[in-house]
């Protein structure tokens, strides 16, 4: 891997995931009634779970809004969710002083234009290889999953295998 890669991963204090594309495979789903419907990977939200539990705040950052996003962020322990951004700059920019942290200290994974201004920011950006061809050329590292389907999971590990906490999560499950 990249050693810029690992350097800007080691720095990262938190962690914004898109939803549609990148903890979803991108699909919606409609009931008649009109009901949304997401698929998440559990594998995904165990990532996510070592990621937290290792010092990394995470975080959603979705332009829609669904009540399976928020109940699936209860269910991982994701305190900051931020839904309807349809300008996910300002959004990102206010939940960093919140935390008194600085942009280089931020990843974000995103798979579309409307994450493209917060993906030039950060000091990670993270993509998915079905993102829109301009998202992943702007990314630093692009997961070999796709979204929804254990992207998220690699990105985690890529994090913590850069900050020394990977194997320490994985003792856990080898004792």
């Amino acid at each position: 891997m990249r050693r810029i890669i690992l350097e800007r991963a080691r720095r990262v204090r938190v962690a914004f995931f898109d939803v549609d594309g990148v903890l979803t495979d991108g699909r919606l789903y409609f009931s008649a009634r009109g009901e949304q419907f997401k698929a998440f990977h559990i594998l995904d939200g165990h990532g996510l779970k070592m990621l937290r539990e290792s010092g990394v705040t995470t975080a959603i950052l979705s332009g829609r809004r669904s009540g399976a996003v928020k109940a699936r962020a209860a269910e991982l322990g994701i305190a900051h969710v931020v839904q309807a951004a349809a300008d996910k700059l300002p959004a990102f920019l206010a939940l960093l002083r919140k935390l008194r942290l600085a942009e280089r200290d931020a990843a974000y994974m995103g798979d579309d234009l409307p994450d493209l201004p917060v993906m030039r920011r950060c000091g990670l950006a993270l993509s998915v290889p079905d993102a829109v061809e301009v998202v992943r050329s702007h990314a630093h590292y692009v997961t070999d999953r796709p979204g929804g389907r254990g992207a998220v999971r690699e990105a985690c590990e890529l994090i913590m295998r850069a900050q020394g906490t990977l194997e320490a999560r994985m003792e856990n499950y080898l004792r």
